[in-house]
């Protein structure tokens, strides 16, 4: 199967249809909560990891969001590692890529350092072998996705790496770094673009981890050819931000010039 779309007759819960938000959290809540219960034991493994991702799929499915995914059939099917490097829009990619990925092998994702800290949470991605980078220090940061990215390849796992330096409801490439194309370049295997669109589940004002929950806004995920890149993976990086922007905008994805601070979420 290389489309997945949510089923259009997929039962919605009572409670979504007065508030998305009231139908979602508690899902979410109670879902990593028995991840890190089973992590903290040290049994929290890549079939659990799975479960854990598609109960997150079946709540934002009950609280009206419908799903997109395509471009599977250019997920490895050999066992090969790579590089997926993707656009990092709401917490929801890092829930839902596992349910996509770690069937295909193992997988890990770049992340800043403080997630690790996160009581509960903390204990399930710290059972996932993350590459942990503090955000603060780009040259820092680059030197240890490198060394710690091409450990983990060598080893057969394939690395997720968000660029950005932080999630946003929009796409910026200038703040879009190259670290991703870089890594599949020093370490000789491929990098597969990943354009997201995860808004579904926006970011909060106060609390960025909780805002809004919008069904309006259909969760995309699309995955493209994978790139061979060359040298320091300059032509690899251009492709994959040209894709992404492409992407976005046919889903009509906001702009960095189009984006109100002030704007009321769409319901």
């Amino acid at each position: 199967m290389n489309t997945y779309s949510t089923e259009s007759k997929k039962r919605r819960c009572l409670v979504s249809k007065l508030s998305p938000s009231l139908a979602f959290y508690p899902r979410i809540f109670s879902t990593v909560y028995r991840a890190a219960k089973i992590a903290k034991a040290g049994l929290y493994d890549g079939d659990a990891w799975i479960k854990s991702s598609l109960e997150v799929l079946n709540a934002v499915e009950r609280s009206g969001g419908n799903v997109l995914i395509e471009g599977m059939e250019n997920l490895p099917y050999d066992g090969s590692p790579v590089v997926y490097v993707a656009n990092n829009m709401s917490t929801l990619e890092t829930f839902l890529l596992p349910s996509i990925l770690r069937p295909k092998g193992p997988v890990t994702f770049v992340i800043k350092e403080q997630l690790l800290r996160y009581p509960v949470f903390g204990w399930v991605m710290r059972s996932r072998n993350p590459i942990a980078v503090g955000r603060s220090n780009p040259r820092e940061d680059l030197t240890t996705v490198l060394r710690e990215g091409k450990a983990r390849l060598e080893e057969g796992m394939s690395v997720i790496v968000f660029p950005q330096t932080t999630r946003a409801p929009y796409f910026d490439p200038t703040a879009f770094n190259s670290i991703g194309a870089k890594l599949a370049a020093r370490s000789g295997v491929k990098l597969v673009p990943l354009a997201l669109k995860t808004d579904f589940w926006s970011n909060g004002k106060r609390l960025k981890d909780f805002g809004p929950i919008l069904p309006a806004n259909t969760v995309h995920f699309k995955f493209a050819s994978p790139l061979e890149p060359e040298g320091k993976g300059d032509a690899a990086h251009r492709a994959t931000v040209k894709f992404i922007t492409e992407e976005l905008a046919l889903w009509g994805a906001s702009s960095p010039e189009t984006i109100d601070p002030g704007a009321p979420e769409k319901q």
